[in-house]
Order: C-alpha cells, then structure tokens, then sequence
C-alpha cells in the first residue's frame, strides 16, 4: 500500500505568479504586459465573456469555489484577483 501525501502548498509568490499567467495567457490583447496594476478592461482588453473564461480558467487551477457575481464586478486589476485568490487559499487551507 502507498502512502499518498498532500499536495505541496503553493507560495503566495507561486500563486500570484500563476494567477499573472493565466490572466496573460487568456489576455484578448497580444503581447501586453501583465503587472498587478494592469486593468483587466482598459490595458488588458478582457469583455464580459473573457473575463468569465478566465475566471473559470483561475477557479480550476485553484480548486476554487465559483466568485459570487458581487466580488467580481469589484475586481478590476490584476492584482485584486491574485489577493481574491490568495486570501481564498489562505481561508481554504486554514492558514
């Protein structure tokens, strides 16, 4: 029998640099560069249905719950969805 062992948390660093990755990869606009203060809307050009893709995108890699339609109409940066997610982690896995 093999003992199974518990996935290795990731760093917040790990995490926000995921986060920054997905939100680039998924970007409708090329070649833009991605930092915490880039605007989902106006620098990264991500509409409605963009920004659902990714939101779906974050929630698998994450294993997270879906965001509540409330939370995401706040979330305009980059960096507001890697401390959504951050802080969800943190709340998840008791830290």
């Amino acid at each position: 029998m093999t003992e199974q062992t518990a996935p290795a948390r990731r760093t917040e660093e790990e995490i926000r640099a995921t986060v920054a990755a997905v939100i680039s990869d998924m970007a409708p606009k090329d070649g833009v560069e991605v930092t915490a203060e880039s605007h989902l809307i106006k620098d990264l050009g991500y509409h409605s249905l963009a920004l659902m893709e990714v939101a779906f995108a974050i929630e698998d890699e994450f294993d997270l719950d879906p965001i509540d339609e409330d939370t995401a109409r706040k979330i305009t940066t980059v960096g507001a969805v890697q401390d959504l997610v951050v802080k969800r982690l943190a709340e998840r896995d008791g830290a």
